[in-house]
Formats: structure tokens, C-alpha cells, sequence
């Protein structure tokens, strides 16, 4: 008996590895329209970067991808999940942003025959980031990100809403620039949904960046709710509706303009500002919250402060 404890504790310190394997699978949100939810935490060997939300539609002519993962794995993985819904061709692949989940997958893609297209700034700010992008993936990856190659959209889009079609569907991309310069919404008019990029988070807490603008952010949300969208498919988080969006996402913007930018114009002390808002029952519940919230409102409170 006492030969079989190395095995069962190799086997117990083997499963939180093994817990952490994401395997992505589509999910039915109307009609031809699917999505793909991540995980909410963070990057690792075995989400291969898929920490995020990503979707495709299934037309006559091909599929349109919504955003290609962080890697080259990550982006296989993808593929795999749309070969489990049909065996038509990947024709487009339209990038969102230029987080490194929204785009580093897009050479696999291309090597086979698809067109990734995205709007011009987005594909700017990819190429402006991609060093950076890779050095900090390989401590989150490892060599699982070996044999990714950076690859911004090829095919670039001028001006700031742009509408496509292919295979009898309607698209319309529009920049938001809140999460990261260049981001953009896919909004699919015929069936009233959404895929809002990272504008939108549900279920955890947003991050916001050094990059990220809460005042673009705050615009373009408002810009959402005009579209009334009846099904919404966030950055990061379950599919949802409007209403558990604002929640979650709308009023944190307004929140971090509405106190944290006035208390930065007026010249409070930053300390006091962040030990006043430290605890926020309406955003306590999101994921990472206590990882992410007090960072949060330190650089919207010097962004503010800069202006």
C-alpha cells in the first residue's frame, strides 16, 4: 500500500495542470451565428492565450471568424471549433483589436487561404505592439507560442464604420477605442447582435490599460445602447443583453469619469481617491476585481490629471 502514495500524489499535483486545459467550443446564439467564450482568468500554456470571447457566422459562401487568438496553437483551436459546427472554408477573418488574443492567430489563418481584414488603425496599433506583444506572451506561454508570426490585417479598412458583406450577410465594423487603440465592434444588423470587442466586459472586471480611454469607452457604449443589440457577445464574459452590460461595463465607465476623473480635476489626493473607492459593492462580484480595480482607477486618476 505504501507504493501506491507517489503516484496518487503526483496524480494530486498533476489535476490543477490539468484542470486548467481549455478546449473551445461554439455556442449557439441565433440563426448561422455563433460564439466562442473563454476563460475569464488569465493567459496560459493551456488556454494558449484563448482568454477571451471570439465567434464566427456561417454563410453560403464561407465562414467569417471574428478575431484569431493569441497564438498559433490558440488559433487552431479556434479552427477546430468551427470544424465542429461546418466544413465550409474560413473565408474572412475580421479582427476586433490589437490585443495580441485578438490577433496573433491571423497568419494561420491566412497560410490557408482566408482574408484578414480589419479596420486601419486597428492593424496600425497590431504591427506597433507585436514586439512587445510576443516578449510578454512568452511568460505566459512558453514554447507553446513557438511558430507564431505576427501578422497585422492585411487587408485594411479606411474610415471610421465600415460595412461588409459576404455570402448574403451584412456586417458593420465600427471603432470604439476604448480598450486599446483601434478596437472596433462587429454588428450584425439582420439579427441584432453584437460582438463589441473589448467595450464590453460581463462576468469580470475590465482591465484598462495604459493604452485604454474610459472617455472613448463611455462614448462608444452609449453608441451600443442606440443600437439597442438584443443579443450581445462581450470581450470577456458569457453572451448577454444590454441590461446586464450596463451594468458591468456601462456604468463602470461612468463611474471612473463621473468620480475618479473629477476627483483628478479638482486635484485630490490620489491616495485618498483610491482608498474612497476601494470597495464597490456593485462591481465587488466581477472576476479580478481585487486584482484589477484600485489599478484601474490609478490610471484613469493620472490620465485625468494629465489633461
Amino acid at each position: 500500500m505504501q507504493r501506491l502514495r507517489i503516484p496518487l500524489i503526483l496524480l494530486a499535483l498533476c489535476l490543477p495542470l490539468m484542470a486548467r486545459a481549455y478546449t473551445p467550443r461554439a455556442e449557439h446564439v441565433v440563426d448561422n451565428v455563433y460564439a466562442i467564450i473563454g476563460p475569464l482568468g488569465q493567459r496560459n500554456p493551456g488556454n494558449d492565450g484563448l482568454n477571451a470571447n471570439y465567434g464566427f457566422i456561417v454563410t453560403p459562401a464561407g465562414v467569417i471568424l471574428i478575431d484569431s487568438g493569441a497564438s498559433r496553437l490558440g488559433a487552431m483551436k479556434l479552427e477546430a471549433a468551427v470544424r465542429a459546427v461546418t466544413d465550409r472554408p474560413i473565408r474572412w477573418v475580421i479582427n476586433t483589436g490589437g490585443q495580441d488574443h485578438r490577433w496573433l492567430g491571423n497568419d494561420h489563418f491566412a497560410s490557408r487561404g482566408a482574408q484578414v481584414i480589419a479596420l486601419a488603425r486597428t492593424a496600425a496599433t497590431q504591427a506597433e505592439h507585436a514586439a512587445r506583444q510576443l516578449e510578454a506572451l512568452k511568460t505566459f506561454l512558453g514554447e507553446r507560442l513557438e511558430g507564431t508570426r505576427p501578422l497585422p490585417a492585411p487587408h485594411t479598412l479606411a474610415g471610421d464604420e465600415v460595412t461588409l458583406e459576404l455570402g448574403g450577410e451584412t456586417l458593420v465594423l465600427r471603432y470604439t477605442d476604448a480598450h486599446y487603440p483601434g478596437d472596433a465592434w462587429v454588428w450584425l444588423p439582420r439579427y441584432n447582435v453584437v460582438f463589441t470587442g473589448d467595450l464590453v466586459y460581463v462576468d469580470r472586471l475590465m482591465g484598462i490599460l495604459p493604452w485604454s480611454s474610459v472617455t472613448a469607452g463611455q462614448r462608444a457604449f452609449r453608441a451600443l445602447e442606440a443600437l439597442n443589440p438584443r443579443h450581445i457577445v462581450p470581450g470577456h464574459g458569457r453572451v448577454t443583453d444590454l441590461a446586464q452590460a450596463r451594468r458591468e461595463s456601462g456604468e463602470y465607465y461612468d463611474f471612473m469619469i463621473e468620480r475618479i476623473g473629477t476627483a483628478a480635476r479638482e486635484m485630490e489626493p490620489l491616495t485618498e481617491v483610491l482608498d474612497r473607492y476601494a470597495d464597490l459593492p456593485a462591481f465587488r462580484h466581477l472576476e479580478n476585481y481585487h486584482e484589477l480595480h484600485r489599478g484601474n482607477m490609478n490610471r484613469v486618476f493620472v490620465q485625468f490629471e494629465s489633461q
